[in-house]
C-alpha cells in the first residue's frame, strides 16, 4: 500500500491557530490532528499557499490585539516547521514558469484557472492542488490527498 501524504489546507491551519471567524471547527480539527498523529499512517505537508493565505486572513483581522496574537501563533508554528518539531513538514515548491503554467492550465483538474475562478475555486485552492500534483510528479509510491474543510476543494482532493 502506498504511503499516505496529506496537504494541510488553510481551513485547517486557521482552525489550529484559532483565527477569529475562521476557527468554528477547532475542536474537530484538533481531534483529527491527534488521531492522525497517533495512527502514524499519513505524513502531513504544509503547502506554501496555506501559509500565505493564513497570514493574509490574520493581517485582515480588524482587532489589533487578535491580529498580533494570531501572528505570534503563526510565527511560532512556522518556527516549529523550521526546527523540524512540527507535526508536518513544509512542502517546498519552486515558483517557476512550469509552476505558473500548471496554475494557468488548472493542473490535473481538467479545467483552467479561468474556469475555476468562474466556478468560485480560488487561486489559492487551485495552487494547493498544483502543489500536490507537483509533489506527486517528483515522488513515487505515495498517495496524496488534501486535508480541508472546504467542500469545493475537497471535491478535487
Amino acid at each position: 500500500m502506498a504511503r499516505g501524504v496529506e496537504f494541510v489546507d488553510t481551513s485547517i491551519l486557521c482552525n489550529l491557530l484559532e483565527v477569529p471567524g475562521k476557527c468554528q471547527d477547532r475542536a474537530q480539527v484538533i481531534d483529527e490532528l491527534k488521531s492522525k498523529r497517533e495512527r502514524r499512517d499519513t505524513d502531513l505537508l504544509l503547502p506554501v499557499t496555506a501559509i500565505i493565505e493564513t497570514g493574509n486572513h490574520i493581517a485582515q483581522l480588524p482587532d489589533g490585539r487578535a491580529r498580533r496574537s494570531c501572528a505570534e501563533r503563526l510565527s511560532a508554528v512556522l518556527t516549529t516547521v523550521i526546527e523540524g518539531t512540527a507535526p508536518w513538514a513544509l512542502n517546498e515548491v519552486e515558483w517557476d514558469a512550469a509552476h505558473l503554467r500548471a496554475l494557468v492550465d488548472g493542473g490535473n483538474t481538467g479545467s483552467s484557472l479561468i474556469e475555476h475562478a468562474c466556478n468560485r475555486l480560488g487561486c489559492g485552492d487551485l495552487n494547493i492542488l498544483i502543489e500536490r500534483d507537483r509533489y506527486l510528479a517528483r515522488t513515487s509510491g505515495v498517495r496524496a490527498t488534501i486535508w480541508t474543510l472546504d467542500e469545493l476543494l475537497s471535491s478535487y482532493a
